[in-house]
């Protein structure tokens, strides 16, 4: 269920006194957050966040297309290692393997 248009997009306040702290100052050094729930509103715009995914903060510089996503969005929390050897395997084995199941056209199946 999305929020209501009326309390308009949600942004933890701590978050958005940083970032104004932020555009005040010259030197830009990113914001360290763990607020993935955070709307990205256009103030937000060209400043880097470093975004917390449970382990690590992963460093994320918004774009105007960022615009209206959630910061967790751009932090994915799991990390996919691939499938195990046998899937992998008994692929291989199943495509070297000529299907004898199947029929041939013109060919009638004898019983003996």
């Amino acid at each position: 269920m999305s929020r209501s248009v009326w309390k308009g997009p949600f942004v933890d306040p701590s978050l958005l006194k940083k970032v104004e702290k932020q555009k005040a100052q010259t030197n830009s050094m990113p914001i360290k957050t763990w607020s993935r729930k955070s709307t990205i509103i256009p103030e937000f715009i060209g400043i880097s966040f470093l975004i917390h995914n449970g382990k690590k903060f992963i460093p994320i510089k918004i774009s105007e297309e960022m615009v209206g996503h959630k910061l967790g969005e751009f932090s994915p929390t799991r990390t996919f290692h691939g499938h195990t050897p046998a899937d992998k395997k008994a692929a291989q084995v199943a495509a070297t393997v000529p299907d004898s199941s199947k029929k041939k056209p013109g060919v009638k199946n004898e019983k003996k």
